[in-house]
């Protein structure tokens, strides 16, 4: 099972990369083109945006697997195990919490995307905002099973950086 996450994780940072590299040639194409030859191509502005939106709700997928999402640890670093998991239960709560509002709304919002048409490549704008799905699914399960982790204890967060005496 550990082999298989592993490898879909890789297939996301590949998939990643992907669209970094996509964005990066077609701004660079439209730039030197609208620079150099006065015109421009009007798919490139849209398309590299759509990466943009896939490249940051897909990032934040692997992000979370790798815990690195920015936040503020002041309370949960300066109080002491016990303490500290019952606050990362929480706030894995409402990761989880907000993930479902998240799915909710996309689904709800659905049919709008659905029919809603981009301007230039005519894609039906599900394909872009429908990202919303995969990544609040993942995330919300990531956040879950951390929750119950830290709930029943099989889960500990003693950060590197904190001298473990302050605690005792």
């Amino acid at each position: 099972m550990k082999r298989s996450l592993d490898l879909m994780f890789y297939l996301l940072d590949c998939v990643l990369v992907l669209l970094l590299g996509a964005m990066t040639v077609m701004v660079f194409v439209n730039v030197v083109l609208r620079y150099g030859f006065g015109n421009g191509l009007d798919i490139s502005d849209e398309m590299s945006r759509f990466c943009f939106v896939w490249l940051i709700f897909l990032g934040s997928i692997s992000a979370m697997r790798r815990n690195m999402h920015m936040g503020f640890d002041l309370v949960v670093t300066s109080v002491g195990p016990s303490a500290r998991r019952v606050l990362l239960t929480v706030a894995n709560g409402l990761i989880l919490a907000v993930c479902l509002l998240i799915l909710t709304g996309t689904i709800m919002q659905w049919h709008v995307n659905a029919t809603n048409i981009a301007p230039v490549t005519r894609m039906p704008m599900i394909w872009v905002f429908g990202v919303a799905v995969p990544m609040s699914l993942a995330i919300g399960i990531m956040a879950g099973l951390r929750m119950v982790g830290y709930a029943t204890g099989r889960l500990s967060d003693a950060p590197d950086h904190v001298d473990p005496e302050m605690h005792q």
